[in-house]
């Protein structure tokens, strides 16, 4: 007789999250090697001494690394795969019933306390320390690479620097776009300063929506891009981007 699949709820469940990631899974393995307490020191002046505890920001940054290992950009996908899968759960430290951060709380602390308190770059040092003690890095022969990704922003919309700094500067604040306000910020931040090494020509047009791009004629047609270089150790084909990010 053909069988027929009914969803029977149990009064009690004999579940650990810990006999569902495989011992030879790639999350254990990162895990068995990282230490964050090393961020806590950088992080700890940006948060009050008094109120209510917050996330913890080691949750944060083991989502961020999830989202960098698995190629999860978006942070609303992000939030939604740690919360759907067991071994994020497991690497996040969140067991069955914790709840995964919302968006909003996430993006606050990424662009926030995560970027004054330079947190990721401290992570991206612990991470290449941990390799070399491993004999994974030797950091006597290295190679370079680069390349260009497309930046998601329409080719169309762009106009000079000047113009479009004065456009933005008289609009509401409300009406600015994140990557433009950080632009702006930086703009301010830079003036006045003098950079090291040869001196780079201004562009010419800068997108309206995402003005960090550059705009490039390297692969075919005119397109907003960012330069990526890579700075791969010799020794194991490990490939590190010179910006801050490791990659598999």
């Amino acid at each position: 007789m053909m069988g027929r699949l009914a969803v029977q709820e149990a009064l009690f469940y004999r579940f650990r999250i810990e006999d569902h990631v495989p011992p030879d899974h790639l999350l254990r393995r990162i895990d068995r090697v990282l230490d964050f307490d090393v961020t806590r020191p950088r992080l700890a002046a940006l948060y009050s001494p008094i109120g209510r505890p917050t996330i913890d920001p080691e949750l944060m940054i083991r989502m961020l690394l999830v989202g960098y290992l698995y190629g999860i950009r978006c942070e609303t996908r992000l939030c939604e795969e740690v919360h759907l899968n067991l071994a994020y759960r497991w690497f996040c430290r969140l067991g069955l019933e914790r709840r995964v951060p919302d968006r909003s709380s996430f993006l606050k602390n990424r662009y926030g306390r995560f970027a004054d308190g330079d947190v990721l770059r401290t992570v991206f040092k612990m991470v290449v320390g941990r390799c070399v003690e491993a004999s994974l890095v030797g950091g006597t022969g290295a190679l370079m690479d680069g390349s260009s990704v497309e930046a998601d922003s329409n080719r169309y919309r762009c106009a000079a620097p000047a113009e479009l700094e004065t456009a933005w500067a008289e609009a509401e604040a409300e009406d600015v776009a994140r990557p433009v306000r950080a632009y702006l910020d930086q703009l301010d931040a830079e003036a006045g300063v003098e950079r090291e090494g040869p001196a780079r020509k201004p562009p010419k047009v800068i997108s309206e929506t995402d003005p960090q791009a550059a705009w490039s004629i390297k692969d075919g047609p005119g397109r907003f891009s960012y330069e990526t270089n890579y700075l791969v150790d010799d020794r194991h084909a490990i490939t590190v981007d010179v910006e801050g990010e490791a990659d598999q």
